[in-house]
């Protein structure tokens, strides 16, 4: 993917996404494809991963990725505002039902995988805390571990919170298909499909030839414990591998 700078983008027309360069983010990723599913166009942008990013800071308020920057609104960096502009800006075709209780099940999915303390969250965690046990750990791990809270009391409570969020995720897809339906709400995608899609990632990454990731990312990503294992079930993986095949452009490019 070919990024422009921050100081290019502002003097750019139209919306621009601040990504990660060079990874397969799940937030990133997540909103690539449903900006993509939606139809809505975007100059990337490129934020370094972890790193201190003050152009970023400066111009968006904060320095993670993704970042929504467009014309007519404030920069945006929180996914649920993320999801909801897209909607307006595309409504159809739509990630969010218009039946009330269809789309808060979406939403609290969604929570569970993209939010603070959901599925991203707790793998951060994980990931980081090899390296937090060493004498002097990383700075760019460093300061992802102040982001997410990686402490020594925090890093159980991840395990099982993954765990439980992974059995949750499994029973209302059994549920669903016990009803006919493939998607996690309803009978056609909606938004936690794409999020859960892109998330699956953190446990086991789409093969080299279609997500060329870094290879100490991949390991990263790959290193998970027994309980996470026996948790991303079989169903939530053939999940994930529908949704490529059916809404997701491969291989990623990022």
């Amino acid at each position: 993917m070919q990024y422009l700078s921050v100081g290019e983008a502002k003097d750019k027309a139209g919306l621009k996404l601040v990504l990660s360069a060079g990874v397969p983010g799940p937030w990133g990723e997540s909103l690539k494809a449903i900006l993509a599913y939606k139809g809505i166009e975007y100059l990337p942008v490129r934020q370094e991963g972890g790193g201190e990013n003050a152009d970023v800071q400066a111009w968006t308020g904060q320095s993670s990725a993704p970042v929504l920057v467009g014309e007519g609104f404030p920069p945006v960096s929180h996914w649920l505002d993320q999801l909801h502009l897209a909607e307006r800006l595309h409504p159809a075709p739509a990630l969010l039902p218009e039946d009330m209780s269809q789309r808060e099940q979406v939403l609290g999915m969604s929570a569970l995988v993209v939010g603070v303390d959901g599925i991203g969250w707790n793998r951060r965690v994980q990931m980081i805390a090899p390296a937090m046990a060493l004498d002097e750990p990383p700075e760019m791990l460093s300061r992802l571990a102040h982001k997410y809270g990686c402490t020594p009391e925090a890093i159980p409570v991840a395990a099982r919170r993954l765990v439980n969020i992974l059995k949750r995720l499994d029973t209302v897809l059994e549920q669903q298909q016990a009803r006919g339906s493939d998607y996690f709400v309803g009978d056609s995608v909606t938004a936690v499909d794409f999020y859960w899609a892109n998330f699956a990632a953190m446990f086991k990454p789409l093969p080299h030839d279609v997500n060329p990731m870094p290879d100490y990312l991949r390991t990263s990503y790959e290193r998970i414990d027994e309980a996470c294992t026996a948790a991303f079930t079989p169903r939530l993986e053939r999940h994930r591998d529908a949704m490529y095949e059916r809404h997701i452009t491969l291989p990623l490019d990022f």
